[in-house]
């Protein structure tokens, strides 16, 4: 081959490779993971509940195929507020499940055996609701989440206990793990109706029904506090739920 065609020959191949390499390298780059909901938030500040979406492993998933809600309730059992949950709860054919702060259901078994009665499901909560347990050390957080689970299968006489919440979604993988190796697995939300607030009735409904785009799972509170705006909204909100042609179940286990 004449020297000046092997040169032409060899520029080409030079540019291919090149061409090739930048390919490779963009292509990495579209494929890198991108932040999601599954990235779980920087440690949250030091209240009820931060942004939505934590945990989503479970949140996203129900046990029902379709058009489904996923009813979470949490820092109860409270003798004021958790039967008037369990009555709207009862009169709209709805299930939810209740995350329960271990000295409530120590303090309230009658009432915690009335919400597995009902056929609704358990959560641990944690004892003191520590929204800065992810700041803790591994054995803090064993002692939170393992005695929290104690107490309720203590008031509810053993009955299963499928998830933990993280207080403020302080999840840790340790206490992931703890929470595995008892069975339980992280709860998640997608709606949060940050409720603990008192907004406003009509503020909660409408988050509610804004953030349902993102997920099924929505999180109300019937401790910690007066919830009459959380218990008005939710008697507006399960009719207008199965007009529209939901229905409710479990986040998956």
């Amino acid at each position: 081959m004449p020297r000046r065609r092997r040169r032409a020959a060899l520029q080409v191949l030079a540019l291919g490779l090149a061409a090739a390499t930048m390919l490779g390298v963009a292509g990495a780059v579209d494929g890198a993971p991108s932040p999601s909901a599954t990235t779980e938030p920087a440690s949250a500040p030091n209240r009820d509940l931060p942004t939505p979406l934590v945990d989503m492993t479970i949140s996203r998933r129900s046990e029902d195929p379709g058009r489904t809600v996923n009813l979470t309730i949490d820092d109860g059992p409270d003798p004021q507020w958790t039967p008037r949950f369990l009555d709207v709860l009862a009169r709209n054919g709805a299930k939810a499940v209740f995350c329960m702060l271990g000295p409530n259901a120590e303090a309230h078994p009658g009432l915690a055996r009335q919400v597995v009665a009902a056929g609704h499901r358990l959560c641990d909560h944690s004892v003191s609701h520590d929204t800065a347990m992810d700041h803790k050390d591994v054995a803090y957080q064993q002692q939170e989440i393992v005695d929290g689970l104690r107490m309720i299968q203590d008031a509810t006489g053993g009955a299963p206990v499928p998830y933990y919440r993280a207080p403020g979604g302080a999840f840790t993988p340790e206490s992931r793990q703890i929470a595995a190796a008892h069975g339980m697995r992280p709860l998640g939300w997608n709606v949060d109706t940050r409720d603990f607030e008192r907004p406003g009735v009509e503020k909660i409904l409408e988050t509610t029904r804004e953030q349902l785009r993102i997920g099924p799972t929505v999180l109300l509170h019937d401790g910690g506090g007066n919830r009459t705006q959380t218990l008005q909204a939710l008697e507006q909100l399960l009719p207008w739920l199965k007009a529209e042609g939901y229905t409710f179940s479990f986040p998956q286990q």
